[in-house]
Order: C-alpha cells, then sequence, then structure tokens
C-alpha cells in the first residue's frame, strides 16, 4: 500500500462522512411532518417510547441526533426522564439499519438480479435522478429527495472507495498483527469507542469497520469487541449536549451512557467466556459486510431486551450518578439542541406559542370580567399571565428568527412566518387586557359608575370582543379556516359599535348624564376593546395566509371583504346580534 492508496483512503473516507451527514440532515428535513406525528404520540409507556426512538432513528439514521432530540426534550420539559429512557434503547436499534444498507456493497455473484443490486451498479442512476431533483425541483421535497439521493450515492462511493484502497492491506503483515491484535476484546471495545468518539456515528464507524472487512484480514473475533466499543463512543455526542442544562436532561445523557456500558460489560464478559472455553470456528472465519451488519443488530437487541425491563433502574441509577440540588432550577422552555433538527424544534414552538395564546385569550377575558365586578386575585392572575405573555414573545421571537436560518420545507417555512407574525398580536391582546383591568380598578377604587344605558352598552361590545378573542383562538389552535373567515366581519362589526358608543357617549355628556371622569374612562375601554378586535382579525387572516401560502395580511384583508357572499353573510348576522 504506497502513498496514493492512503490519500485515496482519505478521500473516499471524507467522502462516506459527508455523504452520511448530507443525506442524515436531508432525510431530517424530509420526514419533517412523520418525525413530528411520531414524537407527538410519545406516552410513559417504554414499549411506546422505545418503539418511537426505533421508528425515529430508522427515517434520520443516526441514533445520536435522536439522543440530542431527547436530551433537548428533556430539558425543555417536553419529556420526562422515564419517557426518555425507552426511546433512547429504541434508537440503538434503529441505527442498525445504516449497517444492513452499507452491506449491500458486499454483495458477490454473477447472478444479473445480485449484480444489480450492488450499490455500484445503481448508485449512479440514483445520483442522477437526485441531481435532476436538486437542480430543477420546485417544490423543497424535491430538492430534499433529490439531496437525499445524492448524499446516498455519495456516502456509497465513498464506502466503495475505501474498501478498495485498503485492498492492498490483506498483504501487509502489520495490518494482519494489528487485527491479531484486536482480538484482545478490552483492546477492540477501546479502540471502537474511541474512533466512534471521535467521528461521533456509530453508523459511520460501523461502516469504516465494514469497508477495512474487505481485507479479509478481519475476523469476527476482533469484528464484535470493536462493535461493542462502538456503541460506547457514539454516548460522546449526548453527554456533549447535556452540558448546561438541567438535572434531568444530565440524567437522560447517563442513561445512554450507562445502558451501552452495561450492556458492553455484560455481553463482552460472554463473549469472552464463550471465546475462552467453545473456542468457537466462527471467531476466526474473516467478517463480511453483512456479518458486521448482523452483529451489530444482534448486539443492540440483546442489550436492549436485557435492559429494557430494567428500565426503572436506570432511572434510578441516573438519579444517585446526578443528584438533586436545594437550588431550584428554572425550566428552560426552548432548548437550542433542538435547532439541530428544525422540524422538532418548530414544533416545540407551537405548542409553546399555544400556551402563549391561551394565557392571553384567557388574561383579556378575564379583564372583560372584572368591568362587570373587580377582584383583585382576579387581577394578580390577569398580571401573572401578561408577564407570561411577555416573556413567551422575548423567547419564542428569539428563537423562531434562529430557526428560520435553517433549511427546511416549504410548509415549515410558512408556519415559522405565522407564528412570527401571531405572537406580537398575542402580546398586544394581552397588554390591552392589562389597560382593561386598569379601568376596571380605576372604575372600583374611584367608586364611579356608568349610565344604564352605557352599562347594556358596554356589556353588548364586550360580549362581541369575548366572542371574537374565542374565534381568533379556536381558528389559530386548530387551524380551522371556516372559523378563521368568520372574525373579520365581527371585528367590522365592532369597529362601527365603537363608533355609535362613542357618538352615545358624547350625547349623554351634553346631556349631562355622564361625568367627565367617567367619560374618560369610558374612551379607553373603547379604544382597548376596539384595538383588541384588530389584533384578532390579524390572527386569523395570518392563519389564512398561511394556509394558502401567501402572508399578505392586507391583501387577503380585501380578498375577504370584496364582494364575498359570506362575508356579508355573516357580517348581517353579527350587525343584528350586537345590535345596539
Amino acid at each position: 500500500m504506497d502513498i496514493f492508496n492512503v490519500l485515496t483512503l482519505i478521500g473516499g473516507l471524507c467522502l462516506f462522512l459527508y455523504g452520511m451527514n448530507v443525506m442524515g440532515d436531508a432525510l431530517e428535513r424530509r420526514a419533517g411532518s412523520s418525525l413530528k406525528r411520531i414524537l407527538a404520540k410519545l406516552t410513559k409507556n417504554k414499549i411506546t417510547g422505545f418503539l418511537t426512538g426505533l421508528a425515529v432513528t430508522s427515517v434520520i439514521q443516526s441514533s445520536s441526533a435522536t439522543t440530542v432530540m431527547v436530551v433537548g426534550f428533556v430539558n425543555s420539559g417536553v419529556m420526562t426522564l422515564r419517557q426518555s429512557i425507552g426511546v433512547i434503547m429504541g434508537a440503538n436499534i434503529g441505527t442498525t439499519v445504516t449497517a444492513w444498507i452499507l452491506s449491500l456493497g458486499g454483495i458477490s455473484s454473477d447472478s444479473l438480479v445480485m449484480q444489480l443490486l450492488k450499490p455500484t451498479s445503481f448508485t449512479p442512476i440514483l445520483a442522477l435522478v437526485g441531481t435532476v431533483l436538486l437542480m430543477f425541483g420546485k417544490s423543497s421535497k424535491k430538492k430534499d429527495t433529490g439531496t437525499i439521493l445524492l448524499g446516498f450515492a455519495t456516502l456509497m462511493f465513498g464506502m466503495d472507495t475505501m474498501s478498495n484502497a485498503v485492498s492492498g492491506l490483506k498483504d501487509v503483515p502489520a495490518f494482519q498483527n494489528m487485527f491479531l491484535m484486536f482480538k484482545n476484546p478490552i483492546l477492540g471495545v477501546l479502540v471502537g469507542a474511541v474512533l466512534t468518539a471521535i467521528i461521533q456515528s456509530s453508523s459511520a464507524s460501523v461502516g469504516i469497520l465494514q469497508a477495512l472487512s474487505a481485507t479479509g484480514q478481519v475476523s469476527y473475533g476482533a469484528a464484535i469487541p470493536i462493535i461493542m466499543g462502538q456503541n460506547i463512543g457514539t454516548c460522546i455526542t449526548a453527554i456533549l449536549s447535556a452540558f448546561g442544562t438541567n438535572k434531568n436532561a444530565k440524567r437522560a445523557a447517563i442513561v445512554h451512557l450507562s445502558f451501552n456500558v452495561i450492556g458492553t460489560i455484560i455481553w463482552l464478559s460472554v463473549f469472552s467466556i464463550v471465546s475462552a472455553i467453545l473456542r468457537p470456528a466462527l471467531l476466526d472465519l474473516p467478517a463480511t459486510y453483512l456479518g458486521i451488519a448482523i452483529s451489530h443488530s444482534i448486539f443492540n437487541i440483546a442489550c436492549t431486551l436485557l435492559l429494557l425491563p430494567m428500565s426503572s433502574l436506570l432511572e434510578k441509577l441516573a438519579i444517585k450518578l446526578v443528584p438533586e440540588t436545594s437550588k431550584k432550577e428554572v425550566t428552560v422552555e426552548l432548548d437550542e439542541r433542538l435547532l439541530a433538527t428544525p422540524p422538532v424544534a418548530l414544533e416545540r414552538c407551537n405548542a409553546l406559542v399555544n400556551e402563549m395564546a391561551e394565557k392571553a385569550i384567557t388574561g383579556c377575558k378575564d379583564s372583560l370580567n372584572m368591568l362587570e365586578k373587580f377582584d383583585s386575585k382576579t387581577a394578580e392572575k390577569i398580571r401573572k399571565a401578561e408577564e407570561d405573555v411577555d416573556h413567551y414573545e422575548d423567547i419564542l421571537g428569539t428563537y423562531l428568527v434562529k430557526l428560520s436560518r435553517y433549511q427546511m420545507n416549504d410548509s415549515d417555512s410558512t408556519n415559522i412566518s405565522k407564528l412570527l407574525k401571531a405572537i406580537g398580536d398575542f402580546e398586544r391582546i394581552s397588554d390591552h387586557s392589562i389597560n382593561l383591568l386598569e379601568s376596571a380598578e380605576e372604575l372600583s377604587e374611584k367608586d364611579l359608575a356608568f349610565t344604564d344605558n352605557a352599562k347594556t352598552e358596554l356589556e353588548n361590545i364586550c360580549s362581541a370582543v369575548s366572542n371574537i378573542l374565542t374565534l381568533a383562538y379556536t381558528a389559530f389552535i386548530q387551524n380551522d379556516i371556516g372559523t378563521a373567515h368568520d372574525v373579520e366581519p365581527l371585528e367590522q362589526v365592532i369597529d362601527e359599535l365603537t363608533e355609535k358608543l362613542r357618538d352615545q357617549h358624547i350625547k349623554r355628556l351634553k346631556n349631562g348624564e355622564c361625568s367627565i371622569e367617567a367619560g374618560f374612562v369610558w374612551a379607553d375601554l373603547l379604544t382597548n376593546l376596539e384595538r383588541t378586535a384588530d389584533h384578532c382579525s390579524n390572527i386569523a387572516v395570518c392563519t389564512i395566509d398561511a394556509e394558502e401560502n401567501t402572508m399578505n395580511i392586507h391583501e387577503s384583508l380585501r380578498n375577504i371583504k370584496k364582494d364575498d357572499p359570506y362575508f356579508d353573510k355573516k357580517y348581517n348576522e353579527y350587525k343584528n346580534k350586537y345590535s345596539i
């Protein structure tokens, strides 16, 4: 093996790692909606969690990425520590799919069908299709599919290049002696752990081992301990991602590490005993691509079968290793680790915006009720809700802007724009709830009273505003376009109603029926009620725009009001309902 073979080996390794990285990222984007549906079904049942981890990792081809997601979920409070254990175990089996795909490179047969299954036969076609989709595809889904195909073709080309480059090593005595040395199980485990920790991917390190097996010098006796060590090395990614997280997130990373270490110690002991006593001939046979894939799967399945029933013990061990402290931790609602998987990060943002919306709408409705009867405890609740909404807007705005810089499909990109617009409107609704509360406080503290007619009018417009708050909230949370179209007619009725109430107020002032001081409060109330309805309109139109992928509120408003029989029908219904 000369210097040119070494350079070819390095080039093949780089192409292999790059292709795996590109394919994994594209798979995450392409499977965005599937990921969200799968992760939404997480339950406390460890079997369900196990199947979820298995499914997600099989899709995105990276147990490291899944485990980092799990650490982020636990840190964000989306997932409990107990819930995470099953997902982590499932991820360990899901990652074996890659080795099975790579084992296609070891097919050797004169049969035409078998030859067509070899990656060198079909990857050029995949690369061609991928290039066409990437260059000429209009939608992000087609481009992502093209990237997946190109990534796969690149990693398989790199794999083939590595195999060809190391083929000359079969006649090098030093190489033969090195793998004889790796028959020491402990040394094999250390080598597998260190290599995987460096490249941070057990799938990639298994692929490298499969490429080296092309020399015929890698026996099963040397390969199996290396595979066991690779499972320990892959934990480095989760450990690194746990820095700066809360206690439970650190424990999730510890669970991942302890699961692999305990599994390796137990099965390595069994392997060593069997090797020493029975000396099976299989261990001296040259490992093949397929044999390594089978060994990888058997080891991970065996670890899971052994430790899944004892998941509660792993939880207790993690709590023991990362004990509670007297210092109370601040809950982190958004975790930047989730940005590595944009669809999942976006789903977390959706959940928090929904929480923000609920607080804003509930707070505003409570303020409307306070106009009838003031209550100090409810006032504290409204103020706390407004503080929470402000906090949500701060963290969500910053996080969504960061998330928008990542590559994602058109639907997710539109959803980010929708959320960025909506959080501003929900925050302003919350601000108006405080303004309404302050008006209620002023009426109570100064013992001010409106006339009977004014009370009836206020009750009427508050009922309309409460209705539009419900419609806007329902339309946004449920993405209900039909309900969203009901908002704008009511908003127009509230605008007209506000003008009428202002005129009525001026008449009462002229007739001396209303005090100047009560009149100031009345004017403030009408302003805040009208602007609350305006923000409800913005939220509804934003929901419609996101569905139609236009995100042009002014144009949408013109279209909604322009010669629309449905708009006219609803407008007349609301006008009759809230007439004075």
